[in-house]
């Protein structure tokens, strides 16, 4: 049973443009979906638990305090063995290893934005240890997490300021208790509560217009209000289950990915191309899909109404799975559908037709028929598919245009055939996007680089410059990345001088650097923006 707790509340039921859609079995396990908007108390609800696939709902309880969740956490957790006590200032006395920017402190306080430096010694894990195991997590959030990156990713600066300060994180804790509005003034203050609680993993929320952890102290609940939040993206290949043949559900291969990284390539472009963003970050679900985070101050900045309405122009898929025609756009094609069909026409052909063949079998290509608009063409394609059983989906696309050139329907529409033929390829290649995701400044997803409690695979960053090159079967696990620590020893020749930090002596790597960048770019265009307004306020006071 999930209990979502809220500091010094009590526990609470999750609630549940143009085109839409439904949210049937969209939301994977990795994210909490939709807080309820503007309620009359600020007892603000997500729908996560409710529309999670396999998870038990979540039933009222007793009010419970964070401290209280650690108890019940503690009790439900069978030690195997004896373990030697850890003092409290031992478990704080290692650090985190990303060193990237200087530490910085908040005016008139002594409190750092950045841990101390990560200890050498080798990782103890048992050779059985799971991704969800205590001691496993103790070591990844130690060792491995980016604590000050995420920081400056938050907060814009590094200096601790309220874009960091006034965010929620919503922690998942081992006993699956589930506990919101926590906020933290500085990246230290985040890691020591995230090593108390040993979550599973934990979300992040928007920016409020005061401290969430205070939000009881307010007048009126109604005052508690967000006000920032990245624009984020959502997409999970349980949508695509109605057309991907090599996996379904949770499993995945390097197949049906190409669903994800077609998804990718369009969106990413529509967002930098037709509104002008340029920090978007990618990051990889852990299992079976991928998030991207728009951290423009623009974006950040943008309402419901608006964030609807770029979640409405990007989407084109509507209806179930078991409806109708899914894709109806109107002609002449928008420019960005146009480019789009431009982009997917090279995935249509290998990675549809060729690898998935989605419509190897009768009741596979009847639906294929469907969508086409000629009904003497469909009866003699039909004849001519069930005469020759397991033809290949390539061929079959490839007789629709010879019969028709052959004549086998006087009355054809070659334009509206076109028209068709493009729908379908949309309806098999455009991004399927869990669109409610997008529409809300309240939504909470989960952080990057937190490990997915099913698969042990750290949410990394993908970078769309190179998506050819991502595998997420590839992507490592957290036992994985510590016993590549303990088996790194230093290339021969060097002198020992350089301080090789944890994450470099593993497969993580490549995705920290990715990180990093990404963070310090977003830094600069933030201090540059900073300057220009400050230049302009004081232009404005000249007389």
């Amino acid at each position: 049973m999930t209990a979502i707790l809220h500091q010094n509340s009590t526990i609470q039921l999750h609630p549940k443009m143009p085109h839409s859609i439904p949210g049937a079995n969209s939301a994977e396990n990795d994210e909490v979906p939709i807080v309820a908007e503007e309620m009359e108390t600020d007892e603000m609800q997500t729908d996560a638990e409710v529309n999670k696939p396999n998870e038990s709902n979540v039933t009222p309880a007793e009010e419970m305090t964070a401290e209280d969740a650690i108890a019940e956490q503690l009790k439900d957790t069978k030690v195997a063995e004896a373990k030697p006590e850890v003092k409290l200032e031992d478990l704080f006395a290692d650090d985190d290893s990303d060193d990237e920017f200087a530490s910085s402190n908040i005016k008139d306080t002594k409190v750092s934005s950045s841990p101390p430096e990560a200890p050498s010694s080798p990782v103890n894990i048992g050779t059985l240890s799971r991704a969800t195991d205590t001691d496993v997590m103790r070591a990844f959030y130690q060792r491995l997490f980016p604590w000050r990156s995420l920081f400056q990713w938050l907060n814009h600066s590094p200096t601790p300021s309220t874009d960091f300060g006034h965010r929620e994180f919503a922690f998942t804790l081992q006993n699956d208790a589930y506990l919101r509005y926590q906020a933290f003034p500085t990246a230290d203050l985040l890691r020591k509560d995230v090593l108390r609680l040993m979550p599973s993993r934990f979300e992040i929320g928007p920016v409020y217009n005061t401290n969430p952890r205070d939000r009881k102290t307010l007048r009126k609940a109604s005052s508690f209000k967000p006000l920032a939040k990245e624009l984020c993206f959502d997409i999970d290949l349980t949508d695509y289950d109605d057309i991907r043949t090599c996996c379904d559900k949770a499993n995945i291969c390097i197949k049906c990915w190409q669903f994800i990284t077609m998804a990718i390539k369009v969106i990413d472009i529509a967002l930098r191309d037709d509104f002008g963003f340029k920090h978007i970050l990618w990051v990889y679900s852990g299992r079976r899909g991928a998030h991207a985070w728009v951290c423009d101050k623009k974006a950040r900045q943008m309402n419901d109404q608006k964030r609807r309405a770029v979640a409405g122009y990007l989407e084109v898929i509507k209806g179930g799975a078991q409806g109708g025609k899914r894709v109806d756009v109107k002609r002449p094609l928008h420019p960005h559908v146009a480019r789009s069909l431009d982009i997917l026409k090279s995935h249509f052909q290998s990675d549809i037709l060729e690898d998935q063949d989605p419509w190897e079998t009768d009741v596979k290509f009847a639906r294929l028929l469907d969508l086409l608009p000629d009904r003497s063409l469909n009866e003699a394609l039909r004849k001519k598919w069930s005469s020759a059983p397991g033809r290949a989906s390539s061929a079959k696309w490839a007789d629709i245009d010879a019969l028709a050139k052959s004549g086998a329907s006087k009355n054809l529409d070659s334009k509206a055939l076109l028209e068709a033929k493009q729908d379908v390829l949309l309806e098999y290649t455009y991004p399927r996007l869990d669109i409610e995701v997008s529409k809300h400044l309240n939504h909470l997803l989960k952080s990057p680089f937190v490990v997915h409690p099913g698969t042990g695979r750290v949410c990394v960053p993908i970078n769309p410059k190179r998506l050819g090159d991502f595998d997420p079967l590839d992507v490592p696990t957290v036992t994985e990345l510590l016993d590549e620590i303990n088996e790194w020893t230093a290339p021969e020749g060097e002198d020992g001088g350089k301080v090789v930090q944890d994450w470099e002596k593993t497969r993580l790597k490549p995705y920290m650097e990715h990180f990093r960048s990404f963070v310090a770019v977003l830094m600069r265009d933030e201090a540059g923006v900073k300057v220009k307004r400050e230049r302009d306020d004081s232009d404005a006071m000249q007389f």
